[in-house]
């Protein structure tokens, strides 16, 4: 038996290997935690040929480093301390940021601690081919292991610690290049630390450690015009403030302090919630918060306090008597501010007579109104959050000072988002003029108390406004959409076989059999949108011998090929949702699983999980059952394909057989839903002709023809839904992956309530789904059959989103889908598209027993987590998908006005303005506003607007919400997108060209 020596550690190192820190738990216990922390001398310091190293250990750094900086010739390593890769990240992933880096432990865990998107952009930075960067875990290493001191806060020891690192990373260099003996001695190269600290640059200069700021690096760098731009405002302390800044009287209040602002939420006195800006009037912005049905009005710039779209704020809400009712103006920045000038645009004139614009634009219409629609005010007083991002914006080429194309003077300018719910920015670049045209990325960095506007820097440009490469970029950059191409390490967890791979022979030997049914031999189809590839779905119909009929959706066995906690299945995640834009899909997952190993296609056999029900001839639910399978499409046919094969009395084949039973039992089951007070609501949906697939050009727009094979997929897929709910929810009642859609409140319909009855006469019971759905089924105007759909959309305007849950997050009486008047849904049927369906896949497996649920879907926090980024990544998805079209509907009707010479169409009211009308043209499911810059008499109590008649001596023309009306359509370049812009003129009451 060998001899086995215990060596204990003496006392007096207990202090370096040990650390101390102290945690709260959930229930607001504070306790100690003790770590044992493991010192080792073997962590290389990853430059190539050290000889001080272990000389089997992976290296990155180059023997020299970097030796093109004026200031390093020698060659030199940036080590930069935790605040500017919070503040210069942009900086830091630009292709012409070169430098070698060393990121230290140290640096890394703070990074994580106060932020996990700009810690994520720090992960992939060390894990990129194209930079040479290397981790260094000095926590670890004995020589750079610091502990904290007696009254040292934890910031300074980590800047201690950094300290550290560098000096000892000095001084082993020495080591790695020894004399050579009869050589002269060569220089060394530095590493040098970076940091815009000013007290750590002092303390590292006196420790003899070479240290520069950023600003300074970045001058002298070889490359560095082009990088000077990228520089945060907020990451330097020797950036000069504009002289639009400094020197200035507060336009704002300052915010209350954090503790303040959590105790006064706490206390009720103070209201937390995403502040939203206002599309038509940049001077109005709402709160939703938990204590009042109507969200809190901030009206004006000061009350709004620098809030931008999507901060968590914290508002004070005033007396009740200095509540106020929402503006009946459209107020455009734009063209309220158009002679602002970035730089001067702080001046007391300037001060004077934007101020007078605003009072203006602010002016009391409101005191004519009903007090019912007056609704809490309030202002902010602080931020919990911040939503900042990159922007994509445009170079206001009105605010240059130079338009000099050569010209490198640094210039303050405004950068004007695409988004209509966000302010300008101001901007300092050297690179103004060649900006000019061009779609680019802007950060905002801060936004002082003293400037109208916030401050920015720019990231990079995206290309030329209205080129389709840039603004198809620059909408999924607005929209967040993920769209980098699948890394190497998700592309290994396919399977090896490729395209290839196919379902093995029935055999007990193959794990793809293990407890799954052989349905190949059923007469299975599906039925998807024309051109669609990822094909996730498929029915089938038969009759048993009991007079019964069975009926199955079979659903891609997605979860099959994604295996928890594996790189593909941690992108998926962090995708959340395949994006459908006009002329592209951005996917979930690689193209090899969503439009092939996964995809239903006909006469392939293919992994499903299916759901199997009994049902009587009336669609009554007898059986259900829940089975890994085995299928083999038949066919796979469009919506309209399929709705001529059901309609053609001359097929009576089985498969046309299976889909006309299919349609039978759906008609039923809609009618029983329907019964049960579900929601029939509308959407503005439009089908775009394109050119062709090369090309992609847009030549027509109309609106989506709907067949009743669309609801007889439509209502398998909610049965199945259905059905997965109950089993999944039995099983794992605090975990299950549940979706909701809460009952709106009452207060969201009382606009359209009060719309209805005074144009219309119509009552709009809103008391329960039920009610909402017979009395929208009476919203019906003889004269105009498409007035009801309009009805429906504004109606499903007032809903809430639906959103998906963990089930034992909430109270079970909230599980219900109000639209659907169904009292638990989930989504099963499309996990080639959807993760939340994945992580359902997984649970019902586990359900059924056919897996052992994995450990992260037994965590109630893991699964919040989860939830919370993909309903954030769903809603975004279908924002994008909405600007595409939108965008798409321009390019076609820019084309339409060159071949035509002035384009009409149909549209209805749906909103007045004391300025203008909101329109909806539902042939082309575009809403659009016709502004009149002369002097209207405007009701709001009666939602009219009296305008000049076009013929003189003609009474003046009233214009209420619901008349049907004729547009002239125009394609002007908008100012905040720079690219083609829907513009609307009233053609028909009156012609407001005049107006």
């Amino acid at each position: 038996m060998p001899e086995i020596t215990i060596l204990k550690r003496p006392r007096e190192e207990a202090v370096i290997t040990q650390r101390m820190f102290f945690k709260k738990t959930a229930r607001g216990k504070v306790i100690k935690v003790l770590r044992e922390r493991y010192l080792r001398d073997d962590i290389s310091c990853g430059v190539d040929g050290c000889r001080a190293c272990n000389s089997t250990a992976q290296t990155v750094l180059s023997r020299s480093g970097d030796t093109t900086h004026k200031d390093f010739p020698t060659g030199h390593y940036i080590l930069p301390d935790t605040n500017v890769f919070l503040a210069q990240m942009d900086l830091i992933e630009s292709n012409y940021f070169t430098p070698p880096i060393i990121i230290l432990q140290t640096v890394m865990e703070e990074v994580r601690h106060r932020s996990l998107p700009l810690y994520s952009r720090l992960k992939a930075l060390t894990t990129t081919d194209e930079r040479k960067v290397w981790v260094f875990y000095n926590e670890f290493r004995s020589e750079t292991a610091i502990v904290r001191e007696d009254a040292e806060t934890p910031n300074d020891r980590n800047d201690r610690g950094i300290r550290k690192a560098a000096e000892w990373y000095n001084a082993h260099l020495a080591l790695a290049h020894p004399p050579i003996r009869g050589q002269p001695k060569l220089a060394l190269p530095k590493v040098v630390l970076i940091t815009d600290d000013f007290a750590n640059r002092q303390k590292a200069e006196k420790e003899k450690i070479p240290c520069i700021s950023v600003r300074n690096y970045v001058d002298g760098m070889k490359n560095s015009d082009q990088l000077l731009d990228l520089l945060s405002a907020t990451g330097s302390d020797e950036v000069e403030p504009t002289r639009a800044v400094a020197g200035r009287t507060a336009l704002y209040a300052d915010y209350l302090p954090m503790s303040t602002l959590v105790a006064g939420v706490k206390a009720g006195q103070l209201h937390q919630g995403h502040f939203n800006a206002n599309q038509y009037n940049y001077l109005e912005g709402t709160v939703p918060v938990p204590a009042f049905t109507k969200p809190v009005l901030l009206a004006g710039r000061e009350n709004m306090n620098r809030a931008v779209q999507g901060d968590v704020v914290v508002v004070e809400v005033f007396d009740e008597r200095e509540w106020k009712a929402p503006a009946d103006e459209v107020i455009d920045q734009e063209a309220t501010l158009k002679n602002d000038d970035a730089e001067d645009s702080e001046e007391e004139g300037d001060d004077l007579m934007v101020h007078e614009h605003e009072s203006k634009a602010l002016r009391a219409e409101h005191a004519k109104k009903a007090p019912t629609e007056k609704q809490p005010t309030g202002r902010v007083v602080g931020i919990i959050k911040r939503n900042w991002r990159a922007y994509v914006c445009h170079i206001d080429s009105t605010s240059l000072t130079s338009s000099n194309a050569t010209s490198l003077g640094l210039q303050t300018v405004f950068a004007t988002p695409v988004s209509r719910l966000l302010p300008r920015i101001r901007l300092r670049t050297r690179q103004a003029p060649s900006l000019i045209g061009n779609k680019i990325l802007v950060t905002i960095d801060r936004w002082e108390i003293t400037s109208r506007y916030p401050e920015g820097h720019f990231v990079r440009t995206l290309g030329k406004a209205e080129s389709k490469e840039a603004e198809q970029e620059s909408l999924l950059l607005e929209f967040e959409v993920p769209y980098r191409p699948f890394g190497k390490a998700i592309l290994d967890c396919l399977p090896p076989e490729g395209e290839q791979w196919v379902v093995p022979p029935k055999s007990a030997t193959f794990s793809e059999w293990r407890d799954r049914a052989d349905l190949r031999d059923l007469i299975i189809c599906s039925i998807d949108p024309p051109g669609c590839q990822d094909i996730d779905d498929a029915l089938h119909a038969r009759r048993l011998t009991n007079g019964n009929i069975e009926a199955g959706v079979h659903i891609a066995d997605v979860s099959h090929f994604v295996h928890p906690e594996t790189a593909m299945d941690n992108e998926a995640a962090a995708r959340g949702s395949t994006v459908y834009l006009v002329d592209k899909r951005i996917d979930m997952l690689p193209a090899l699983l969503g439009t092939n190993l996964c995809s239903l296609r006909p006469h392939v056999e293919r992994l499903a999980f299916s759901v199997i029900w009994e049902m009587t001839v009336d669609a009554e639910i007898v059986d259900v059952r829940f089975t890994k399978s085995v299928i083999a499409s038949k066919a796979a046919f469009e919506y309209g394909e399929a709705q001529l094969r059901k309609d053609d009395p001359k097929l009576n084949d089985n498969l046309t057989q299976s889909i006309r039973l299919l349609n039978s039992l759906a008609q039923k089951l809609k009618a029983k839903r329907m019964a049960a007070g579900a929601l029939n609501l509308a959407s503005p949906e439009v089908k775009i002709h394109l050119d062709s697939s090369e090309s992609s050009d847009p030549v027509d727009v109309e609106q989506k023809a709907l067949h009743e094979t669309n609801s007889l997929v439509e209502e398998f897929m909610l049965l199945a839904n259905t059905s997965v709910a109950r089993k999944t929810q039995e099983s794992f009642p605090q975990t299950s992956v549940l979706r909701r859609h809460l009952p709106p409140p009452p207060t969201n319909f009382e606009k359209l309530q009060d719309i209805l009855q005074k144009r219309k006469g119509l009552k709009l019971d809103v008391s329960s789904s039920a009610a909402l759905a017979d009395s929208l089924d009476k919203c019906l105007d003889p004269k105009e059959p498409a007035f009801n759909t309009l009805v429906r959309i504004m109606a499903t305007r007032c809903m809430l989103s639906a959103e998906y849950f963990s089930s034992g997050s909430v109270s079970r009486d909230t599980f219900g889908h109000y639209g659907l008047a169904s009292p638990i849904y989930t989504h099963f049927t499309s996990p080639i598209r959807r993760y939340a369906d994945i992580l359902v896949h997984r649970q019902l497996a586990a359900a059924i027993g056919y897996t052992p649920l994995h450990p992260s879907l037994h965590s109630k926090m893991h699964v919040e987590r989860i939830m919370e980024v993909v309903n954030r990544r769903h809603r975004m998805a279908q924002m994008a998908g909405r600007a595409s079209v939108e965008f798409y509907v321009g390019l076609a009707l820019k084309g339409r006005n060159e071949r035509e010479k002035e384009v009409t169409e149909d549209a209805f009211v749906i909103r007045t303005f004391r300025n203008g009308l909101g329109v909806f043209v539902s042939k082309l499911g575009l809403e659009g506003l016709v502004m009149f810059k002369r002097d209207t008499q405007f009701d709001a109590e009666n939602y009219t607007i009296s305008v000049p008649s076009s013929d003189i001596g003609r009474p003046d023309v009233t214009i209420s919400v619901f008349d049907k009306v004729t547009v002239r359509i125009e394609v002007e370049k908008d100012k905040n997108t720079q690219r083609g812009r829907v513009k609307m003129t009233l053609v028909s009451p009156v012609d407001s060209r005049a107006l």
